[in-house]
């Protein structure tokens, strides 16, 4: 058998916890008491809703420490994503991050709708909704191999605010 989904992350970070005020206050994730006895400077978190032991691992490595200048000088990763639920927490979530000044982009994929969102140490992460299987047809489908601009407020007058994403994708019908 074989890797079936991500379960957790690690992220170097500058400022612990600062980092755990942004993942908590913001995305709610919720702290797990994990971190070794004796050990200083890692905190381990869960995401709502996640049955994951954990989903994202924080690493200090000090306030000096540089942004990373993965993807424009150096190899390195580009975003995590996770998945939302419905387009209402979608739309939250993006006032949130912008109220926060975190929120850098949106985007319409066909088949997700996307936000862009940066944490204090400016890693980027994406907050996706994902089109149930079954309203998936043919011109979400070829939308797939665009990029263009989420308008939550269609998106849900389509869809409805609280319609499950991802029902039959990424989440059992």
């Amino acid at each position: 058998m074989g890797i079936h989904r991500l379960n957790h992350a690690v992220l170097y970070v500058s400022d612990l916890a600062r980092s755990v005020d942004f993942y908590r206050d913001l995305l709610g994730f919720r702290p797990i008491p994990m971190t070794p006895d004796g050990f200083r400077g890692a905190a381990f978190l869960q995401a709502p809703g996640s049955t994951n032991d954990h989903d994202l691992g924080l690493f200090e490595v000090g306030v000096a420490a540089g942004r990373s200048t993965a993807g424009r000088g150096t190899v390195g990763l580009y975003h995590l994503a996770w998945e939302v639920d419905t387009l209402d927490e979608l739309d939250a979530t993006a006032q949130r991050l912008a109220a926060a000044g975190a929120l850098v982009g949106t985007s319409d994929h066909g088949t997700t709708k996307s936000l862009y969102g940066q944490d204090p140490d400016g890693l980027e992460f994406e907050i996706v909704w994902l089109v149930p299987a079954d309203r998936l047809d043919d011109a979400v489908l070829a939308a797939r191999k665009r990029i263009g601009r989420l308008d939550l407020d269609a998106e849900r007058r389509r869809y409805g605010g609280q319609t499950r994403g991802g029902v039959g994708v990424s989440v059992p019908a």
